[in-house]
């Protein structure tokens, strides 16, 4: 059985407000060496066989919103 991790992120361009709380807030804490935070998801899977065609397809129609997010898959 295959073990697969999917980082699932903003695009770029896009407004990270989580990511902007968090490093405002680690700034507050006193770590002002931080210039900037951006949050995602990470998602595993167990899958048999393994295909990464097959997972691509479980993150375009459900892990990811791939209008707004991008995906990296770790096999």
């Amino acid at each position: 059985m295959a073990r697969v991790r999917v980082y699932v992120t903003l695009k770029p361009s896009l407004l990270d407000s989580a990511g902007r709380t968090v490093a405002g807030s680690l700034q507050n804490l006193g770590y002002s060496e931080l210039k900037e935070a951006r949050i995602g998801k990470l998602i595993e899977l167990e899958v048999e066989p393994y295909s990464e065609a097959r997972v691509k397809e479980m993150c375009d129609k459900l892990l990811a919103n791939p209008v707004i997010e991008d995906y990296r898959i770790e096999a």
